[in-house]
């Protein structure tokens, strides 16, 4: 099942991202209100999907795992590269995703797998089939210890690219800001593609820094 996800929480994230010659507003927490220095946590509602931002107090207190199974988590994942990752064209053709970029989160109650990409009419999602998703776990043992709710797989095979990576939640969230902010017509336009090359090179070098800088923790 395909439906977009233009009603979503995701549309904070492209909000809140400032254009040019704008100053970005102060963040506070979204939980308490106090001041954020750059780098802060954030937290996912597990029952919207809506992200968070979140002082550290606020950050161990919501948590779900620390506060007797409330409907948070604490997004703690640093980015990794994935630099073997085993997928052909017909693997890729199998997900049912019609385009080259995408990222994927399993649902820690569910165990369900949803695919998100960009188009036209914004973000969308697929339901994985379990199959499909199983045989990529098994190409790609890495997948079995993907942190359920906080952390995706996200591809880019844009313009013949094969990178791989597993992703905090909040980063792919940044990406489809990008996406909404700077998509143009049909298939995004020139600007939009620019960005997300940023997007990914600035992943690359960074990855480590920023997680250190958004107290991230395995």
């Amino acid at each position: 099942m395909t439906r977009s996800f233009a009603g979503s929480p995701l549309r904070r994230m492209a909000r809140g991202q400032p254009t040019a010659g704008e100053a970005a507003p102060e963040e506070r927490c979204d939980l308490c209100s106090e001041p954020l220095p750059g780098g802060h946590r954030h937290l996912v509602d597990l029952e919207t999907g809506e992200i968070s931002c979140a002082c550290q107090p606020c950050g161990v207190l919501f948590d779900h795992r620390a506060a007797g199974g409330g409907h948070y988590r604490l997004i703690r994942t640093r980015p990794r590269p994935l630099e073997d990752f085993r997928l052909d064209d017909l693997g890729w053709a199998a997900l049912g995703i019609p385009v080259d970029l995408a990222f994927f989160v399993r649902g820690g109650e569910s165990d369900r797998v949803t695919g998100y990409y960009p188009s036209p009419m914004g973000t969308m999602r697929s339901e994985l089939e379990f199959g499909t998703w199983q045989q990529l776990v098994e190409d790609n043992p890495v997948l079995g210890g993907l942190e359920p709710d906080v952390e995706a797989l996200l591809a880019n095979r844009v313009g013949g690219a094969r990178e791989y990576w597993l992703l905090p939640l909040d980063e792919c969230y940044r990406l489809v800001a990008v996406l909404r902010t700077r998509w143009q017509g049909f298939n995004g336009g020139d600007e939009v593609w620019e960005h997300v090359r940023r997007f990914f090179a600035e992943l690359s070098p960074d990855a480590g820094r920023r997680a250190g800088t958004s107290g991230g923790e395995e």
